[in-house]
């Protein structure tokens, strides 16, 4: 018997278990609802008049083989699950378009990470380094109270009951103060000593002054199979017309496959029978789909919302979820224009600034990022040699006045602001401009997050339920823990698996390391 597989949301966990489930067994019809008209979710390509903007920034980069041999398949000329068939160019010096492969769209791209902060003026290196650009940059004096603070915590460690106190026992209050506590502020809307110690510890995990130190005494002496920190790889791989790429291709294989994918439906309700499963899902307007099976990656807060018999209580800690928004500013800029000049290695087109993102440490203005996309991929700007296309990340909550200020308002205070920390000399100097807004970006870990495993154990007690991906389990993930949290909820329904435990403890292990 065929059985009925219902997925809310074409983002990368829903397209992911549609493809797996597709791929593995003949016996389940899928359909895939997506309540906007792109693929990806936060991993979606916009396309501007030839000028595309990645939301959000994505590095490809995987220590799971499941995930790179999955972008390999879909991307490989030849279906070789191999990355090494997929890569062109090795610098930062890119070929302009029209080089090798001419006619091959489905391209990945070897690149570089490069990531800087930017406070004061000057470039630190990102993630902070104890070297000689960071000692000349903070001056003597502030560096060994940098130095006299981090061995401090060598000492005494802090409890890590909240988000200040981890970072504080990794980098010291001095480099804590500087480089983290401010743009945290910036990115959640409120002060690290307010937030779970849960965030950094899936974010940034095993990152800390001791581990920066070790990478660089490891390069030092040459040593090879060394371990790597997530946020000190690299190098990653890029789709050759960003991440979005990928999605739209995903999405075109599963049609292929005899998957259905309807996009503009949004869920308002979930009907479950007496056995307390999933049995029908609602959109509006009235279109229902009868379901077997229900895999969701749609914020937690509208799944309980939607879903029927909710007790109280869990209604109560599901409205109280929070997230932040998100908005990107795309301006193009003339190439001398750009006045954030590129200097030593990796080497640039135009010598602009060679970075994929900077980060804003300058608390006097809004601005959280600026992504460089020709130095994600020369793919991404129309006029790659003479052009500078450029991403401003702003962080916000739907609803507020930044959110509901018209687009050339909020524009013209962006650019401001460029010029007031120097990337820019005058508004003239800007080409072409385009704002996108993103509804809950980042699952936050505040305010009824504190009850979230009462919420969980309610979720898992709908038997045919399976929750997947960033916004599905409420949790921060990369884009490649949202696939994985796909992988496994495929295995489980076809395994016919009852414990869900797989699915969720996708990114939790505090350890997790990615292998150079």
């Amino acid at each position: 018997m065929v059985k009925k597989v219902i997925i809310i949301g074409a983002g990368p966990a829903g397209l992911t278990a549609a493809y797996e489930l597709l791929a593995q067994s003949a016996g389940y019809e899928v359909t895939v609802l997506e309540e906007s008209q792109t693929f990806g979710g936060l991993s979606q390509t916009v396309n501007v008049d030839g000028n595309r903007m990645d939301l959000g920034g994505h590095r490809f980069f995987s220590k799971d083989e499941r995930v790179t041999d999955w972008w390999a398949r879909l991307f490989s000329p030849q279906g070789k699950p191999s990355i090494d068939d997929i890569l062109l160019g090795h610098s930062r010096q890119y070929a302009p378009h029209g080089a090798d492969p001419e006619t091959e769209d489905r391209v990945m791209l070897m690149r570089e990470r490069v990531s800087r902060i930017y406070y004061k003026n000057s470039f630190f290196d990102y993630p902070v380094t104890l070297n000689w650009n960071t000692i000349r940059n903070m001056g003597f004096i502030t560096t060994v109270r940098a130095g006299f603070s981090y061995l401090s915590t060598l000492v005494r460690k802090r409890p890590e009951d909240n988000l200040e106190n981890f970072y504080i026992n990794r980098f010291g209050k001095v480099l804590y103060s500087i480089f983290f506590e401010g743009y945290t502020e910036k990115l959640w809307g409120r002060h690290p000593r307010g937030i779970s110690a849960d965030w950094g510890a899936q974010r940034v995990k095993g990152l800390s002054v001791r581990a920066v130190m070790k990478d660089i005494l490891d390069k030092l002496l040459r040593i090879k199979d060394r371990k790597v920190e997530t946020s000190l790889i690299e190098r990653f791989l890029y789709p050759k017309f960003g991440p979005g790429q990928l999605w739209t291709v995903a999405a075109d294989e599963i049609r292929r496959m005899g998957g259905i994918i309807l996009t503009g439906k949004s869920v308002i309700r979930i009907k479950r029978g007496a056995d307390g499963y999933a049995r029908e899902v609602i959109c509006a307007g009235g279109s229902g789909f009868p379901c077997d099976v229900l895999i969701s990656s749609m914020p937690i807060k509208d799944l309980v919302s939607a879903l029927d018999d909710i007790p109280p209580d869990i209604t109560q800690i599901a409205e109280g979820l929070p997230y932040r928004d998100f908005q990107t500013v795309g301006l193009l800029l003339p190439a001398d224009k750009f006045l954030l000049r590129g200097k030593g290695n990796p080497p640039t087109v135009g010598n602009i600034a060679p970075d994929c993102w900077i980060y804003i440490q300058d608390m006097s203005v809004k601005l959280g990022r600026i992504q460089v996309f020709n130095n994600w991929s020369p793919y991404m700007v129309q006029d790659f040699e003479n052009t500078v296309w450029i991403g401003l990340e702003y962080f916000c909550d739907e609803g507020d006045e930044s959110w509901e200020m018209p687009d050339d308002a909020y524009i013209a205070s962006a650019v401001a602001e460029l010029i007031k920390i120097g990337v820019i000399a005058s508004a003239t100097d800007v080409l072409f401009s385009h704002r996108k807004r993103v509804r809950k970006a980042y699952p936050a870990y505040f305010d009824t997050y504190t009850q979230f495993a009462r919420l969980r154990a309610f979720l898992d007690s709908i038997p045919n339920l399976n929750c997947v991906g960033r916004n599905g389990q409420h949790r921060y993930n990369n884009m490649d823990h949202s696939m994985i949290t796909a992988f496994e909820a495929v295995a489980s329904i076809i395994s016919g698996k009852k414990d869900k435990g797989d699915i969720w403890n996708v990114n939790m292990e505090k350890g997790y390391n990615e292998v150079k």
